[in-house]
């Protein structure tokens, strides 16, 4: 919804398109600089980039398939078919996967990865932040979803009474599992490090910042 100063109203296509796609960009953005700096990406790249490195798999399709995944898991939560949801998942993930490898492969591109440290380091947190700022984004629109997000959406005010934090560390808790896992049986990790630290800790403070900072009259749609 819109804030208006008659109140609340509903957005026009072209604002809804507007915020969908700025908001499918920069998450993709986000997560392709993350992935290329190596310096540690959000919990579920971070899985899919160990997925991809140990199984010689392309990073985009691990993500259309996680995200096939998350709505199934969705459906289990809220224990109906949400079929406008669904086909919304749907067209977000058939985006979103191919969008994260181009970017990724951009910035290798650009050799970011060959920076000083602290630089690398600050891209990546970078990456998050604009990951949970996307984030808060699409999920205020509620219109069309990456089905992680909307797995945090539902968590968070149909479990958590609103809270993103608890919300986000439950999500979290699959690709970690995930990722600890693949780290036991193949001895080798990527795509963890301080940044995964940050997003797991702070990715959900992120996000309820940008609710207020990022398009403050942009307000949940629920």
């Amino acid at each position: 919804m819109i804030k208006t100063a008659n109140g609340l109203r509903k957005p026009t296509i072209f604002e809804a398109f507007f915020y969908f796609a700025l908001s499918l960009l920069v998450n993709a953005f986000g997560n392709g600089l993350t992935v290329a700096a190596n310096m540690g990406s959000s919990m579920w790249t971070a899985s899919a980039a160990n997925i991809a490195n140990d199984f010689s798999f392309s990073i985009s399709w691990v993500l259309i398939i996680y995200g096939a995944s998350q709505i199934l898991i969705n459906i289990v939560l809220t224990r109906h078919f949400d079929w406008p949801h669904i086909f919304g998942n749907i067209i977000f993930i058939s985006f979103f996967g191919p969008f994260v490898g181009f970017f990724k492969s951009f910035f290798l591109t650009l050799g970011i990865a060959n920076l000083p440290l602290p630089i690398v380091i600050s891209l990546d947190i970078l990456g998050i932040c604009l990951i949970a700022t996307a984030v808060s984004i699409y999920q205020r629109l509620n219109l069309i979803l990456h089905p992680g997000d909307e797995m945090t959406n539902i968590l968070r005010f149909q479990y958590f009474k609103g809270n993103a934090k608890i919300a986000q560390w439950v999500n979290f808790s699959i690709p970690a599992t995930v990722i600890i896992v693949l780290m036991l049986i193949f001895r080798q990790i990527t795509a963890v490090n301080i940044g995964t630290l940050f997003a797991f800790f702070f990715q959900g403070t992120v996000l309820n910042y940008a609710d207020k900072v990022a398009f403050p009259k942009l307000k949940h749609r629920l």
